[in-house]
């Protein structure tokens, strides 16, 4: 784990969506380590930022909103390693269930296994912010972990209203890999996207977070974590 530090340019690598993509790709086919592993290493690593974050408050509340991909998965992970620490945890689920599928549902399997607190949005823009404003009362942090690098196109009008609400409600967040609705590779609002406290990037940092020159206040501190394995 490591913090940014833009000065350093030979500290920390930068890499695109497909350069991520490969870099999974090399870890899970050349190097036999099981998706669900570096799944579980990452989660892990932003459950430390998370931690962190939170301080000695030990009546510390955090609600994670899973979207259906890996990044998802990642929260689920995320969720059963803060509750283990004793952090009050509500998972909020973004996607249909159905849609969750590979090592993600094993994740969310665990999650239920463990009796975590789980909801299931209503899929409407019109009722999210009563919904949200219920959910986080009094929560102390908000894991981002709905959307991650592979995120292309214009978002639906119900996760317009989902981020812009989120973001409204004035909590810290934590963005894990990359604040949901920021294009990894050109830095854009989709048209909008997370404004978090803090982003944990996994592997490596994105190009979108320094290309359009707006995109770092969005990032809040930015630290870099691994999967668990390095390429040479």
């Amino acid at each position: 784990m490591s913090f940014w530090q833009p000065y350093n340019k030979t500290m920390h690598s930068i890499l695109t969506r497909q350069q991520v993509r490969d870099y999974d790709a090399w870890a899970i086919q050349a190097m036999a380590i099981p998706g669900v592993v570096l799944m579980e290493n990452a989660g892990r690593s932003a459950s430390e930022i998370a931690l962190t974050m939170l301080g000695k408050n030990s009546d510390s509340k955090v609600c994670i909103f899973c979207g259906a991909g890996n990044n998802g998965g990642d929260g689920f992970v995320i969720a059963r390693h803060l509750a283990n620490s004793g952090v009050s945890v509500q998972i909020i689920c973004c996607a249909v269930r159905e849609k969750i599928t590979g090592d993600a549902l094993i994740n969310l399997t665990i999650c239920d296994k463990m009796n975590l607190p789980m909801v299931w949005l209503e899929q409407s823009e019109e009722t999210i912010c009563p919904q949200l404003h219920g959910l986080c009362d009094g929560c102390n942090l908000i894991i981002d972990a709905i959307f991650g690098t592979g995120l292309k196109g214009e978002l639906s009008s119900f996760y317009v209203a989902l981020i812009s609400c989120i973001n409204s409600l004035k909590i810290p967040i934590l963005a894990v890999d990359i604040p949901s609705g920021l294009d990894c590779d050109e830095g854009i609002p989709l048209p909008v996207c997370i404004e978090a406290a803090a982003t944990v990037s996994f592997v490596a940092a994105k190009p979108g977070f320094f290309g359009q020159g707006k995109t770092l206040p969005v990032l809040g501190e930015l630290y870099i974590a691994s999967i668990g394995i390095v390429k040479q």
